[in-house]
């Protein structure tokens, strides 16, 4: 029964987490949809995925994450990767400012294989490591106003702001879809249980060429 319950949703969201190898991608993911948090967590192979169900505005949105190696050699699953998500999760870690230098990389790239109306937030990740902070937290609210991103910064391992960082793009996402008018012309970007399919900024479909115009 509990799994049944579990299947029933109103919206189907898929978020998409990148930034570098080892900025904590996999455990905001582990935090969020099943509360644990791996110390010994190992470098993540390729792309994998998790889900959790939860309320935003009253619906219940089912939030597909998907977590992919910050690794160069994994770079060729970009396309496919990309495909369908309504939501980006851009990580750097405070402790490392390569990574946080990263950011404008990895932000277009995003930009370049994404929807152009994909939601970004920049997360700034082990807010627990005060004393080896390297990354101000003025300097990534700066870079995320310029870009138009939201920010947080967070702590995996303390629980800090994960939930919320979550609730907060799944809140924006559902906001711009269900402004959005219905289309079934376009790949799935965000499935409705009933099997109609929306899609985000969709264009008005272009006119058909007239039959047999010389």
């Amino acid at each position: 029964m509990a799994r049944r319950a579990e299947e029933e949703y109103d919206y189907l969201f898929k978020v998409v987490l990148i930034g570098d190898s080892g900025v904590g991608k996999s455990n905001l993911l582990s935090r969020f949809t099943r509360n644990e948090f791996l110390l010994e967590s190992k470098s993540t192979i390729g792309v994998e995925f998790a889900t959790r169900t939860l309320q935003v505005e009253g619906r219940t949105v089912k939030a597909q994450i998907w977590d992919t190696a910050g690794q160069e050699r994994y770079r060729a699953i970009t396309s496919a990767y990309y495909r369908g998500a309504l939501g980006a999760l851009l990580v750097y870690d405070v402790t490392k400012p390569t990574t946080f230098e990263n950011v404008s990389r990895w932000l277009k790239e995003l930009r370049d294989h994404a929807d152009s109306n994909i939601v970004i937030m920049l997360i700034g990740n082990k807010t627990d490591l005060k004393h080896l902070r390297a990354v101000a937290t003025e300097d990534a609210q700066s870079f995320a106003e310029k870009e138009g991103l939201s920010f947080i910064e967070t702590s995996a391992l303390e629980a800090t702001n994960v939930e919320k960082s979550f609730q907060t793009i799944l809140s924006e996402i559902y906001r711009i879809i269900s402004k959005k008018p219905l289309s079934s012309e376009e790949p799935a970007n965000a499935n409705i249980k009933e099997g109609k399919t929306l899609v985000v900024g969709a264009e008005e479909p272009a006119p058909k060429k007239a039959c047999c115009s010389a």
